[in-house]
C-alpha cells in the first residue's frame, strides 16, 4: 500500500479538525507525530510541547466545544518539500464554547507536517482568532486612556 500524498493527508486533516468542535479529539490525535518535538499553540493559550502535553491540550479543547459545524477552510498557501510541508489557512466554524450560545469563529492556522516512515505527521499547529487588520501605528502605540 502506498503512503498517502500530502494532499491526501490534508483531506484527512480537514475531516479531523471539525471533530474537536464536536467534543472528539481522537481524529486529530491520530494525525500527530508522537515524537518529543511536537507542539500545539491553540486559542486557549500557552504552548504545549511533547506528545503528553499536546494530547492533554487537545482533550481540553474538545471538552470546551459542543455542537460544532465546519463552515469551510480558506487555504492561503501550502508548501511541500521532501520531508516537510506546511499549510496556512483560515478555518471557519460554528460551535458552542463552554455551553454558551452557538457562535461563529474564524481561526488563522499554521500547520506543519513531517514525513515519518513514509507518512505525513502533524508536528505543529498554531491557531488563533483571525484578527482584523491593524494599522502599524495601532500595533506600536499603547491604547489611549
Amino acid at each position: 500500500m502506498l503512503a498517502p500524498s500530502f494532499q491526501e493527508e490534508v483531506g484527512r486533516y480537514h475531516l479531523a479538525v471539525p471533530e474537536i468542535t464536536r467534543g472528539n479529539p481522537e481524529p486529530v490525535k491520530e494525525l500527530y507525530s508522537r515524537l518529543d518535538d511536537v507542539t500545539l499553540a491553540n486559542p486557549f493559550g500557552g504552548i504545549a510541547r511533547g506528545w503528553a502535553q499536546v494530547e492533554a491540550r487537545l482533550d481540553q479543547a474538545a471538552r470546551q466545544f459542543q455542537d460544532g459545524q465546519m463552515l469551510g477552510f480558506d487555504t492561503i498557501t501550502s508548501y511541500t518539500a521532501r520531508d516537510t510541508a506546511y499549510l496556512v489557512e483560515t478555518e471557519h466554524f460554528r460551535a458552542r464554547l463552554d455551553g454558551s450560545a452557538v457562535e461563529e469563529f474564524a481561526l488563522r492556522v499554521t500547520s506543519i507536517f513531517r514525513r515519518e516512515e513514509g507518512y505525513w505527521k502533524l508536528v505543529h499547529r498554531h491557531a488563533d482568532p483571525a484578527a482584523r487588520p491593524q494599522s502599524r501605528r495601532s500595533l506600536t502605540q499603547p491604547p489611549a486612556s
